[in-house]
């Protein structure tokens, strides 16, 4: 019975303690561009760091100096010139999760209208997110239920989309950016 009592108490206290780290290796966030109004070209970031508190509180970066486009000219420009790193070097993500966190089970679950919010570019703006969460005992893997569009006025971001058009000599380069991402936290004991 006492043993009962301790593996019952032992659980319960994992779970009430329990926070999530972000595992980079297993996690990816892709953007696609869109040039001369047919062409799409995806990328990806190479650093990613996020947490998930015990308590539901979402802190989730992405370093915009690490932007993959296989062209390494292409990675600098987009670093200087759309992302201007050296004043806005990260993307943060933000959300009180804590009203999802506690009602996760085993397996697939799809949550509805999440509020995040995405700073980008010195600019704050609040998303609603329908995500795909599958929780496997010490981990969870979260997937947006589609992909999300990304406006770059909402970011005061088009003056550098402009410069890039005009140094790759190019007729356009949509406004509007396809993200997805593939996020995999592993639960930490504190």
């Amino acid at each position: 019975m006492l043993k009962s009592v301790l593996l019952c108490a032992s659980l319960l206290s994992t779970q009430a303690f329990a926070a999530w780290q972000l595992d980079n290796s297993q996690s990816d966030l892709s953007i696609t561009s869109i040039k001369k109004n047919t062409i799409a070209e995806n990328h990806h970031f190479k650093k990613l760091e996020g947490t998930l508190s015990d308590d539901g509180k979402l802190v989730f970066s992405i370093d915009l100096k690490t932007i993959e486009t296989m062209i390494p000219i292409r990675n600098q420009r987009m670093q200087e010139m759309l992302f201007d790193i050296s004043n806005f070097p990260k993307a943060n993500i933000t959300a009180d999760l804590s009203k999802y966190l506690d009602s996760l089970q085993n397996g697939v679950q799809v949550i509805k209208s999440v509020p995040v919010e995405l700073s980008l570019h010195g600019q704050q703006q609040t998303l609603t997110l329908d995500l795909v969460v599958n929780k496997n005992n010490q981990q969870l893997h979260v997937t947006p239920l589609r992909t999300i569009l990304i406006n770059a006025n909402d970011y005061n971001m088009l003056a550098g989309i402009e410069a890039l058009r005009k140094v790759a000599g190019l007729d356009s380069i949509a406004t509007a950016v396809p993200v997805t991402f593939s996020l995999v936290f592993n639960e930490q004991a504190n």
